[in-house]
């Protein structure tokens, strides 16, 4: 199923690859994997964990859970 969704404007957006964009890569740091998400433009969320295996699960799952809410608010500003 195609998610490109159409503005008001007409321009045609990927809500997956702005997710996408919003997250940074998983970084080593200490004895963490780091890695960051961008949910507005002055809200930035650090999450660290442990295990890479599992900061690539919660990436993965937070990338997902982005795109469904850049989704939802693009939709419900084009409905009005």
């Amino acid at each position: 199923m195609m998610s490109i969704i159409e503005t008001n404007f007409g321009t045609r957006v990927d809500p997956n690859r702005i997710a996408l964009g919003s997250a940074s890569n998983i970084t080593k740091q200490g004895a963490f994997f780091v890695f960051s998400l961008r949910v507005e433009s002055d809200d930035v969320r650090e999450y660290a964990f442990t295990s890479r295996d599992r900061a690539v699960a919660m990436r993965k799952v937070l990338i997902s859970h982005m795109a469904s809410k850049i989704t939802e608010d693009m939709v419900k500003k084009v409905n009005g």
